[in-house]
């Protein structure tokens, strides 16, 4: 039996995208997730999943948090947005034409019990979709239905 989890006091709510090109990173979420994502203003989409929210702001959002200094746009190089998927090779089959130039790395099973395809969103940002396949991995995501 695994060990219950330790849960944290806050509720992570969101992460948010910051671009110079605010069009062109919506329509590939829009794209991707073939429906269209929120548009709170001109320059601030947001897409509800599940678990949390995905936003994308243009750099001009910035202002009241005193500027694009604090959130560079396009240079992210460690951070891995994770969605998963009810069936990641599927998906994949879907997707595969269109992320033809933005593949990191097909469909594979990682040693931690997830199908993975990982590749590059048009600012360089890192994508995963996966699925649980292993059972510790699907009893792990059980209590989250997938998408």
């Amino acid at each position: 039996m695994r060990p219950q989890p330790t849960f944290f006091p806050m509720n992570f709510t969101s992460v948010r995208l910051i671009t110079a090109d605010f069009e062109r990173l919506v329509s590939f979420y829009e794209q991707l997730f073939d429906q269209p994502l929120t548009r709170l203003a001109p320059v601030f989409a947001e897409l509800r999943t599940l678990g949390a929210t995905l936003a994308i702001g243009h750099t001009s959002t910035l202002a009241p948090f005193g500027g694009e200094p604090g959130a560079p746009a396009a240079t992210n190089g460690s951070v891995i947005l994770e969605f998963r998927v009810a069936d990641v090779d599927a998906t994949y089959q879907r997707l595969a034409g269109w992320l033809s130039g933005a593949l990191v790395q097909g469909p594979t099973t990682m040693p931690w019990g997830n199908r993975s395809l990982l590749f590059r969103d048009p600012d360089g940002n890192l994508v995963n979709l996966f699925t649980p396949v292993t059972a510790d991995a699907v009893e792990k995501f059980a209590q989250q239905p997938a998408a």
